[in-house]
């Protein structure tokens, strides 16, 4: 796949404010609520208001403390090309903004989503090792339509709505993207309404999600740490599915 560039100098001051308004936004909001790895990382990522990030500068830091790195790519890439990056430790991002008039939601994940909401925990060793090792899983299993649709399972309520349980509280924080990157989902999904789960693969792998509305389950794991160890009951996972439908 042929990497695209962030054409840094081409962001519009109508840009800068979409960016501005969704940081404080969320830097109001996640206190107390985000995992308090998240909130370290964006600390070393750097991110600020007043700022889009560069991906060019981003990447220095990455690298250094992870070995990840950001890519730009114009929208949602194919099943093999996204496991891919994973696997060689590459991030796929998009470049572009939302509108102000679409500050709550998009169809199609934006820079905010991908860089504000993923980007500081590719700073932690323990969830960049569980990512990477999703991505040479994924990438044996990417001409598999049905194993593609377990992994995008595990994907959903982990990278993008997982919750992790805070030691010292024993209360759920959030360290999904997407759920870090909306207002709504935010406070949603701490509150009475969803249920929340203790993370479990088998139970992950079969729960269906929708995309277009609030999650209503979500997964409580016990440390970033756990995802990694979940890897080998995932693998398990996706040969029983294998052999039932041989």
């Amino acid at each position: 796949m042929t990497p695209l560039q962030q054409h840094y100098d081409q962001y519009t001051a109508e840009d800068r404010q979409v960016w501005q308004l969704l940081f404080e936004r969320q830097l109001q909001a996640l206190p107390g609520r985000a995992a308090p790895e998240f909130m370290e990382g964006l600390a070393r990522i750097g991110f600020t208001a007043d700022r889009i990030p560069e991906f060019r500068q981003t990447n220095q830091v990455l690298r250094r403390l992870t070995g990840w790195e950001l890519v730009a790519v114009p929208g949602i890439v194919d099943d093999a090309a996204f496991f891919g990056l994973l696997a060689a430790r590459q991030f796929p991002a998009t470049t572009w903004l939302r509108k102000l008039a679409e500050l709550d939601y998009l169809e199609e994940p934006d820079m905010f989503h991908d860089v504000f909401g993923h980007v500081p925990l590719l700073t932690n060793p323990a969830f960049a090792r569980f990512l990477h090792q999703l991505g040479h899983i994924g990438l044996r299993h990417a001409s598999d339509a049905a194993a593609v649709e377990l992994l995008a399972r595990l994907y959903w309520f982990t990278v993008e709505f997982g919750l992790i349980r805070d030691v010292g509280s024993g209360q759920a924080r959030i360290y999904g993207a997407g759920i870090l990157s909306s207002a709504g989902e935010t406070r949603y999904s701490l509150g009475s309404e969803p249920k929340r789960h203790s993370f479990d693969v088998a139970a992950v792998l079969d729960t269906a999600f929708r995309k277009d509305v609030f999650q209503t389950d979500y997964f409580v794991v016990d440390s970033l740490e756990q995802l990694f160890d979940s890897l080998p009951a995932l693998q398990r996972q996706l040969r029983a599915a294998a052999a039932e439908v041989g």
